[in-house]
């Protein structure tokens, strides 16, 4: 295996205030014990995931009012924002931009993530709702009810606001999921060109297959910005695929992914595949770099749904600091091994990760 070196970057003792900024679609994930008969009223499969319909809307009230349902602050992006504020720890180290509604679960997820020290700069839409994520667990098996709402609202108009641009200024390290591209693609573009005239790190992940397949155009219009890209096997194949490339190779097309053109010379750009529990998959500067993960007894493994978003987040947490490669995957692969024994994107009040 071969170990990479250190990045020129100074090394940071403390991050500094807004050091990484997040943009994204935030929902609130409302976790619920349920039985089959649940399941049937609303005409939700088991181990099935969608996004909701009419017939689902009077579901997330009743979920609210059960005491034992449990909210999260979720979404992708937001996941691996609030990732990286736990391995900080450094209040408001980090700050994510998104949209939500003016109701009772817009207040609730504010309050959550605030209280894990994320600086928030939520656009509230008035008339729409939150977005929320209903998580219906039976038995070791759940069932996903996505509902967009207000998060797949988010216009550019919020993004140029003097006070949302001033944390804009602010950062040095820009993240997004391309799950943004299908909501607001301006926002990304104006802050990935504000990231490459002023020498600053914009990183993506390709997040989902359709992403590369529906939103080709302005995927491809923001990658010539990205200084690092994440993805998983599942995605970066769909990417090559889409891109007309005849290998199913992840080496090789991490390879090429890592050469597409780039704007900004300041950083060559850094191409990271996860795949499970096999190697995570890195292309720099034209060398295939292989990390091993973390083992992890099966009795203890939990929830693997936001395993990609913590390993993004851990990664950051590193980068910030101006670790190498090396350092970044290893608190990637830490993060993403403590969260999936977890329901969720949860996670225990502090780290036990040796910096």
């Amino acid at each position: 295996m071969t170990l990479c070196h250190s990045n020129s970057r100074r090394l940071r003792e403390d991050p500094p205030e807004g050091v990484l900024f997040g943009m994204g679609n935030p929902l609130l994930d409302v976790s619920a014990v349920v039985d089959k008969a649940f399941l049937a009223k609303y005409g939700v499969k088991l181990n099935n995931a969608v996004l909701a319909e009419e017939k689902h809307m009077n579901m997330y009230k009743e979920l609210a009012q059960k005491s034992s349902t449990s909210f999260v602050p979720g979404g992708a992006t937001q996941n691996s924002i609030r990732i990286a504020q736990w391995l900080l720890q450094k209040s408001k180290a980090t700050t994510f931009v998104g949209g939500i509604g003016k109701d009772e679960f817009g207040d609730k997820m504010e309050r959550l993530i605030t209280l894990e020290g994320v600086n928030v700069a939520y656009h509230e839409d008035p008339s729409a709702a939150t977005g929320s994520c209903a998580v219906l667990v039976v038995g070791d098996e759940r069932s996903l009810v996505a509902y967009l709402a207000a998060a797949g609202m988010y216009k550019i108009e919020h993004m140029r606001k003097s006070e949302t641009w001033a944390l804009v200024e602010k950062a040095q390290y820009f993240y997004s999921a391309g799950f943004f591209l299908t909501v607001s693609p301006e926002s990304l573009m104006l802050v990935a060109k504000h990231a490459a005239a002023t020498g600053k790190t914009f990183m993506m992940n390709l997040s989902a297959s359709f992403v590369c397949e529906r939103f080709k155009d302005p995927l491809m219009a923001a990658f010539p910005y990205v200084d690092y890209m994440f993805g998983n096997e599942a995605e970066a194949k769909a990417f090559g695929r889409v891109q007309g490339w005849s290998t199913t190779d992840l080496g090789r097309i991490a390879l090429k992914m890592a050469a597409l053109p780039k704007i900004c010379g300041t950083h060559k750009r850094i191409v990271v595949i996860t795949q499970g529990v096999d190697p995570v998959v890195v292309a720099d500067n034209g060398k295939l770099l292989m990390f091993p993960v973390l083992s992890l007894p099966k009795e203890k493994l939990v929830d693997t749904n936001a395993a990609g978003d913590a390993f993004v987040g851990g990664f950051m947490a590193q980068l910030v600091f101006g670790k190498n490669l090396a350092e970044c995957i290893r608190a990637g692969n830490y993060a993403a091994n403590t969260v999936i024994q977890h329901l969720g994107c949860t996670f225990p009040k502090k780290p036990n990760f040796s910096y």
